[in-house]
Order: C-alpha cells, then sequence, then structure tokens
C-alpha cells in the first residue's frame, strides 16, 4: 500500500475504535530489561520553565512535515490538537493549561478527554476549531496536506506533523518543546525514550540472526505494515523479522502470504473490534482459514498489544517498543 493510504488506514482505525526510561539499573542483569517508565507521562498542568532554563528564541520560524515554514512571535498560549498523539506530546510538556481542544479520539492522558472536542483526525470541524481562537492547531499523520492547507486558508497556523521512524517522533517532540518553549522538558522526555530504546537493544543484542523470531503484526482488521514505516521498526528494535518487510507502507494483509511465511509471533492492537461484525481482532486472527495451524497459534504466541502503544507516533512509543519486544522474547524481556 503507498504512503498515502495511512490517511485510509488513519480513517479506518478511527471508525474501528469508535473512537520511560528510569533511571535505575536493569534488573537481572543484562539480558532482562525491566519495564519502562512512561516517557509520555504528563507533567502537571500550569507548570511554568524554571529561572535559568533553556529558552526559546523568538521570533522563530521552523518549517513542518508540508515542508511549510511558520513564524512564532511568542510561545502559543492557546492549542488545538488534532491528533492524539500530539496530544500527548503537548501534555508530557506540561502544556495542558494552554490546550484549549483536542480530537474526538484523544483519551490520553485522562485529562485530554475532559477538553473541548473538535471532530475528527482527517477532516475536523472547522467552525469548532475557529471558535476556540487558537494562535496554534497541531495535527498528525492522519490529515491530509490538502485539509491542512484548507485550515490554514482560513487564518489558522497549522503545524503538521508526518513521522515515520522513532526518530521522527522524538524530533518531532523537540520540535514542538522548542516552538512551545519547554525545550528542557522535550530533551527530558526523549532522553527517557532513547533510554527505553537502548534497553530493549540491549536484551536482544544477542539473538543470532538465524535465530530471530518471525513476526507477523495485524493492527486493524486486514491490515498490516510493511518497511518504512514506525510499526515496521519496532519489529526490528525488538530483534524480530516482519514478515511484511518485503512491502513499503502500510497494506491489506494476504492471509496466503501470512500462511506461507508461518511467523513465530503474531503481534495484534489489543481493543480493535469491527464494528461490522462486532468481532475483536483476535478473534478475527483466530478465525482465518487454516491460520490454526500456524506455528504462532500452535504455540499460543499470538500477543495483543495496546493499540496506542502500538500505533500512536508520541512519547509512549518506546513503551510500545517495550511491549513488542516482551512479546517477541518474553524471556529476554521481563
Amino acid at each position: 500500500m503507498k504512503r498515502s493510504l495511512w490517511l485510509v488506514m488513519g480513517a479506518l482505525v478511527m471508525a474501528l475504535l469508535g473512537g520511560c526510561g528510569g533511571s535505575g539499573q536493569t534488573a537481572g542483569g543484562p539480558d532482562q530489561v525491566p519495564t519502562p517508565a512512561a516517557a509520555g507521562t504528563e507533567q502537571k498542568s500550569g507548570q511554568t520553565t524554571s529561572p535559568g532554563a533553556k529558552q526559546t528564541s523568538y521570533p522563530l520560524t521552523v518549517k513542518d512535515a508540508t515542508g511549510t515554514a511558520h513564524t512564532f512571535a511568542k510561545a502559543p498560549e492557546r492549542i488545538v490538537s488534532t491528533s492524539p498523539a500530539e496530544t500527548e506530546i503537548l501534555f508530557a510538556l506540561g502544556l495542558g493549561d494552554r490546550v484549549v481542544a483536542v480530537s474526538d479520539y484523544d483519551d490520553y492522558p485522562e485529562e485530554a478527554k475532559a477538553k473541548p472536542k473538535v471532530g475528527g483526525v482527517v477532516n475536523p470541524n472547522e467552525e469548532a476549531i475557529i471558535a476556540q481562537r487558537p494562535d496554534l492547531v497541531i495535527t498528525g499523520i492522519s490529515m491530509q496536506d490538502q485539509v491542512a492547507e484548507k485550515l490554514r486558508s482560513l487564518g489558522l497556523v497549522v503545524w503538521k506533523t508526518n513521522p515515520r521512524t522513532t526518530a521522527d517522533i522524538m524530533n518531532n517532540i523537540l520540535l514542538i518543546g522548542q516552538i512551545t518553549n519547554r525545550q528542557e522538558q522535550a530533551e527530558a522526555v526523549v532522553a527517557r525514550m532513547k533510554e527505553d530504546i537502548q534497553r530493549v537493544k540491549n536484551a536482544v543484542q544477542d539473538v543470532k540472526p538465524n535465530e530471530r523470531k518471525k513476526v507477523y503484526v495485524e493492527f486493524a482488521p486486514g491490515w498490516t505494515v510493511g518497511k518504512g514505516e514506525f510499526m515496521d521498526e519496532l519489529i526490528t528494535l525488538a530483534g524480530g523479522v516482519n514478515i511484511a518487510a518485503d512491502m513499503e507502507g502500510w497494506n491489506p494483509i494476504s492471509e496466503e502470504k501470512v500462511l506461507k511465511e508461518d511467523p513465530d509471533v503474531i503481534l495484534y492492537a489489543s481493543g480493535v473490534t469491527d464494528e461490522k461484525s462486532g468481532q475483536t481482532l483476535e478473534q478475527i486472527i483466530r478465525k482465518r482459514s487454516g491460520w490454526d495451524k500456524m506455528k504462532a497459534v500452535r504455540d499460543q504466541r499470538v500477543v495483543g498489544v495496546d493499540q496506542n502503544l502500538l500505533s500512536r507516533p508520541g512519547p509512549r512509543i518506546t513503551q510500545g517498543l517495550y511491549e513488542v519486544a516482551k512479546a517477541i522474547y518474553p524471556d529476554r524481556v521481563k
């Protein structure tokens, strides 16, 4: 599936859903990794930058993922987020008091649920956004570029992200921290994320190439991911081999291909339900013809990973990495 079809996938997943590393030593030796503390754990709303902290110099001009240059005369004070991942970033940086509205699907942290809603992530409600009088609208990978341009034509400052790797995600956090004068908070979040990544790498570093587990991941009914996207990268960082890596981007599955590849582990986004059949993603996977004969099913290695940790490119993506690694190598990742 082409990269642009992630937009379709975003709408599909949202319809289906209806919706960090600490500083302690690794427990149990070098082949084990502890559960990471939440890199995206939010700071208290209203937190201000401490005296002597790194300050952003304004006016600041930076480009977003569409190549559009934005100039900020000062730190934005009224922010609308139309993307759950970006909302998590804002709260992780202690900017909850400046977030005046979010998308219908924003459910983390808990405080985000109480914010006014501005519609979906692909096509948010323009009137609802304008009514909030924002000086910044942040949006993510699900919004098409032309929709962002339309919002800009209405006089809104729209900052769009489009991360494809964990490095992109961390860079977005740093950029948002720079724009909002929360640089030190952003650097702290990214530092914790890097620690999480390194712990997982350490835990699987001595897995021999011929012993790497073959992994199939399904994040929505009928959809998997190939190379070039952060979800594929999670599997690679965790020491697995994505059986769909010969394709690029987000793809509809081929049940025959999965059967042929016979993965050691099947990962699925837990909490996802098909609105038509009412079945969970796990039920759909287990009922497919012939799949009961696959090694992953026979060995009971069909593992659910929290849908938001797996597919939301925000501060908690390294928690998702930990869960993926634990599912693939439970003996190494404790």
